[in-house]
């Protein structure tokens, strides 16, 4: 076999398909950066003209999702969301079970409309903060929470798979009967029916942790608790400043204290002159002007060696911090725990970079990464997916910061200050714009792309948001990158004939099998890769194959389509598989263990399910 034979197009596209997905699998290159090289690859080795590998970006289903995310960030800004979801969680009141059925039902329904991993940052601060009130574990709602994101698959726009299977049928010839904005609603009711079910008994596996460790959980953990955990208690120093330090009559830019010695003074006590703490102690914040007096106490930050050298050279004397006195130092701000999200734009950079002190007048004391907590130099951590920041500041900043869903979630506020549900101005507009995007896309009376397109533009002009700059932040654009880059891949495959060689070979490679088999083998394949790379990626790759399949048949491609959607959105065994169960990982304080144990269980239920029941709504 000489090289010719060797690379037909058919057998490059197959061997680009698999090094994507070695690299879509290892999670050692981002998804989107592989994404760009198969679409780069494609037009190099002749497989796409540059029109078509780049017809991708120009494709209505990347052009909604933009919109989409639009409208979803004018939902949430506006704390339309939030007010929903809050007055409704508060019927549950302090019933374990009844609360834990409302978290999976509000969440789901809100997933319909707007992004999943929006959902569930909305969703999480409220279940936690409601959770603890109730001296309720939190632990037992979260993975469900997450999971139930995906479970809303009611309408038209609830997850991207879907959006590809109208993508699909619309561009069949002869045409097929496009869906209706909520034709997927049967297959959801079923899913979330499944679901809730399934999961009223497994998430009790997910509290069986010891007693003591969960009945902490359940009541929210405190100050105390939380500066035990990020041992930041042991970075706390007090250093009294004798009349012969160098220290006295300076302030604390001009000694250079941070530079020279890596050590953050955070309060000032001032004493009397005879050493004895006055009735009333003036307690100042340091700042750069702050300046250093004979008789002050100093509440330092800093590694023990760096502390020893400042003590020394500066001719301080060190006293034994008492633990009321370290939750005093802490009392006198909120301390809190901030999650970054999967699509947060803090990701690879460090927290100095991330400019917490600049952007909302908070101090990031800790950083938990993959169950590792790091308190020295911090500020040269890179921040990951999933990482949790204890960050420390104003009670009015922190409550500032939750407002800012774009990049993290804020969890740990007192419940007084979590439970709050504020309604802006602007809520009933957000409503309002979207019922009318709604109305517009079930009655047809405009194209799908233009209702949401039309809702996008209102956000902004209503003032839903702020300006375009801030529209244009609240696009996930690694998943438009994805999406718009592997759309050709899709095109690769048909115009190659790799498509049609896998349907032929599902129809005739394995035997004299039904519909239902079909179906079943088209649902395990989309399920199982789905654990591996992007479920988007996937259900691109696996429409088109299920639809060759369907007509190599004689079958009616709607229950194989709608099968690839539903598996590529159901994919619950891996808390890397889809961003909210890798949002909520840090927060339950989830083991990959916890995920096999109940996500794998709901992932085989819920396909053995489908398998049989997407026949009877939609038939062969």
């Amino acid at each position: 076999m000489n090289w010719d034979e060797l690379l037909t197009p058919f057998n490059i596209t197959l061997a680009i398909l698999a090094l994507s997905a070695v690299f879509f699998m290892s999670g050692k290159v981002r998804a989107d950066l592989v994404a760009l090289c198969t679409m780069l690859a494609l037009m190099l080795f002749g497989i796409l003209e540059p029109e078509e590998a780049l017809q991708g970006f120009a494709d209505k289903v990347v052009i909604m999702m933009v919109g989409l995310f639009i409208v979803g960030a004018g939902i949430f800004r506006t704390g339309l969301a939030k007010m929903i979801s809050g007055h409704i969680l508060k019927m549950a009141g302090s019933s374990e079970n009844r609360l834990f059925v409302l978290v999976m039902l509000v969440t789901a329904i809100v997933g319909a409309f707007v992004s999943n991993t929006g959902t569930v940052a909305v969703m999480m601060p409220i279940v936690i903060s409601m959770a603890a009130s109730a001296n309720i574990n939190p632990r037992r709602y979260l993975m469900p929470m997450a999971f139930a994101s995906s479970m809303g698959m009611f309408t038209l726009i609830s997850t991207p798979p879907i959006l590809f299977v109208q993508k699909e049928i619309e561009r069949y010839s002869p045409p097929l009967e496009p869906m209706g904005f909520f034709t997927f609603a049967p297959i959801g009711f079923v899913i979330l029916t499944v679901g809730v079910v399934v999961l009223f008994f497994m998430s009790r596996l997910l509290k069986t942790k010891k007693k003591e460790e969960a009945s902490q959980e359940g009541r929210g953990r405190s100050l105390s608790e939380l500066v035990e955990e990020y041992k930041i208690s042991t970075q706390l120093y007090k250093l009294v400043v004798p009349a012969k330090s160098p220290l006295v009559g300076k302030t604390i830019e001009e000694s250079k204290i941070a530079t020279s010695y890596l050590v953050s003074i955070v309060k000032i006590l001032h004493k009397a002159p005879t050493g004895r703490i006055i009735k009333n102690p003036v307690v100042e914040v340091a700042e750069p002007s702050s300046v250093i007096k004979s008789g002050n106490v100093l509440y330092c930050r800093g590694s023990q060696e760096n502390i020893d050298r400042f003590v020394e050279e500066m001719s301080l004397s060190a006293e034994k911090i008492s633990r009321r006195e370290a939750n005093e130092y802490f009392g006198d701000y909120g301390l809190a725990e901030v999650y970054i999200i999967p699509t947060s734009k803090l990701i690879n950079s460090t927290v100095r970079e991330s400019r917490f002190r600049e952007k909302y007048n908070v101090t990031v004391l800790g950083v938990k990464q993959k169950g590792d907590y790091k308190i020295s130099e911090v500020k040269d951590v890179k921040l990951q997916a999933g990482d949790a920041l204890l960050i420390q500041g104003p009670w009015e900043q922190i409550a500032g910061m939750a407002e800012k869903q774009t990049n993290f979630v804020v969890i740990g506020q007192p419940a007084k200050e979590a439970a709050k549900v504020t309604l802006d101005i602007k809520a009933p507009i957000a409503a309002f714009i979207m019922l009318l995007m709604i109305a517009a896309m079930v009655l047809k009376v405009v194209p799908d792309v233009a209702a949401v397109l039309g809702a996008a533009v209102l956000m902004i002009v209503t003032g839903c948001l702020r300006n375009m700059e801030e529209a244009y932040n609240s696009i996930n654009w690694s998943s438009i990158v994805l999406i718009g880059s592997m759309i050709p891949m899709a095109a690769a495959f048909e115009k190659t004939g790799v498509t049609a060689f896998i349907a032929d070979w599902l129809l005739n490679g394995l035997g004299d099998i039904g519909p239902q088999t079909l179906l079943a083998v088209i649902y395990l394949a989309t399920s199982i890769l789905t654990m591996f790379m992007s479920n988007s990626a996937t259900a691109m790759l696996f429409i088109p194959i299920a639809m060759q399949a369907a007509l190599g048949m004689d079958a009616s491609p709607y229950p194989f389509l709608f099968a690839v959607a539903v598996s590529a959105s159901m994919c619950f065994a891996s808390p890397f598989s889809t961003p909210p169960n890798a949002l909520v990982m840090s927060a339950g304080k989830y083991t990959f263990k916890d995920y096999i144990r109940v996500g794998l269980p709901l992932q085989v239920v819920m396909g053995i399910v489908m398998i049989f029941v997407i026949p009877l709504l939609f038939p062969f």
